[in-house]
């Protein structure tokens, strides 16, 4: 299992991470709640998604879920995907990361509505 805890998360596997930080998910799911948590800012296509989610397992980020959430309203070929332990460290570790950043641009006031001119 590789260490990517040091390094910035893509901006694709911190929305995945996201949006199965709440509850498993397939791969169609994942992208309407990625378009749904980014207020429709970013659209993940199938080639991003599936290769991201490839990746992800490698890493020990994601894993295969072996329940279905509900067989008579799912389609049984759909694959849902959970998120680990080590995924959730790994996205609290990406949150601190921007929090730190939000927070370095606080003091330089570079917020929106903090630059000089806006006064």
């Amino acid at each position: 299992m590789k260490n990517i805890t040091n390094k910035p998360l893509t901006p694709a596997v911190l929305h995945i991470l996201l949006a199965l930080s709440t509850e498993e998910r397939h791969g169609y799911g994942i992208m309407k709640q990625v378009e749904s948590d980014s207020q429709g800012k970013v659209k993940m296509g199938p080639g991003t998604l599936y290769g991201s989610l490839s990746r992800m397992m490698e890493a020990g980020l994601i894993r295969e879920s072996e329940k279905k959430i509900d067989p008579k309203m799912d389609d049984e070929r759909r694959i849902y995907y959970s998120i680990t332990g080590f995924g959730q460290k790994t996205l609290a570790s990406e949150l601190e990361r921007y929090r730190e950043v939000v927070g370095i641009a606080k003091e330089k006031r570079l917020l929106p509505n903090t630059f000089a001119y806006d006064k």
